[in-house]
């Protein structure tokens, strides 16, 4: 019998995880985080595994180190011999020492908007939003010591429409992961999986991103602050004005006909009775829906 380890610690990967262990997916082992390491390393969309653990008597394994590099850690897979890792939504490369002690592999995902190797790198879904791409392509892979390097598995596309956040995009991966793995887990354990190798002269990588990011440039169009919102809102850090520091969570494009002039990008140039308002951008207007702002916002206001 083969032994198999889940290592997540966010709330699409539990999701996941909960539809695989519904599906009869025989799961040995859960490493996470608890939430006092989450937050000490700052994990977007963080969730606990502990309730299920409990619920299906899977025992559950809280690192040393973030990156799994601590002693405890490889003593910890030294020990448990596991043949198959699923690694998704853990923000830290593999050691190669644990890679090394897998007899079958470990499962990674990643993807973009443009069959790997091209978009390697972090927040691919919201660099995707950002771009205002149309499509996604989700690949699952063995992992290897580089980054979203590895022999490619399986693959599936879905759309970013118009109206995705990252949240709905979230969805669509984790969708399309749970298919993939109940697909391709069993030809995997048995060893009749033929992975396609990737062509690394043509890969290209997004950077990181950071908070500070998020910081709206109102000379930009709406349509590129609208995209940066829906990129970044929850469960990230979000877009925020650089002027008070309002954080901005839902927007929509609202008119480019209505006309107010002698007003300036980033000026609030209506403001209605449920709290939403109107900001100029520079070739039309942006409906904020949702915002955190410590101050009332009123018609005149530069944000």
């Amino acid at each position: 019998m083969k032994k198999v380890a889940f290592l997540n610690c966010i709330e699409s990967g539990h999701e996941l995880l909960t539809h695989l262990l519904k599906e009869n997916t025989k799961i040995d082992y859960i490493i996470s985080l608890t939430p006092t390491q989450a937050g000490k390393f700052n994990v977007s969309g963080y969730k606990d595994f502990s309730d299920i653990s409990q619920q299906y008597n899977i025992p559950i394994y809280y690192p040393e180190k973030y990156n799994l590099s601590g002693e405890q850690d490889l003593e910890f897979f030294t020990q448990h011999k596991f043949d198959l890792m699923m690694v998704f939504g853990w923000q830290r490369l593999i050691p190669n020492s644990i890679i090394d002690s897998l007899k079958i592999g470990a499962l990674g995902a990643h993807g973009s908007s443009e069959p790997l190797p091209k978009g390697r790198g972090r927040s691919p879904i919201n660099w995707s939003l950002i771009e205002n791409k149309t499509q996604f392509i989700l690949h699952l892979f063995y992992i290897d010591p580089g980054v979203d390097s590895g022999d490619i598995i399986d693959f599936m596309k879905f759309d970013l429409n118009e109206w995705d956040t990252c949240h709905t995009a979230y969805h669509k991966v984790q969708i399309c992961l749970r298919k993939m793995l109940l697909k391709n887990l069993d030809l995997i354990l048995k060893g009749k999986i033929i992975a396609t190798k990737q062509d690394h002269s043509r890969a290209t990588y997004y950077p990181k991103r950071t908070p500070k990011d998020g910081i709206i440039d109102w000379k930009k169009t709406t349509k590129e602050i609208y995209n940066l919102v829906r990129a970044v809102t929850k469960p990230y850090p979000g877009a925020f004005t650089p002027k008070d520091h309002i954080m901005i969570w839902e927007t929509q494009p609202f008119d480019s006909r209505i006309p107010y002039p002698n007003t300036q990008p980033g000026e609030v140039i209506e403001v209605f009775n449920d709290g939403s308002f109107i900001v100029k951008t520079i070739d039309s207007t942006l409906y904020v829906t949702e915002y955190d702002s410590k101050k009332s916002i009123k018609v005149g206001d530069k944000l």
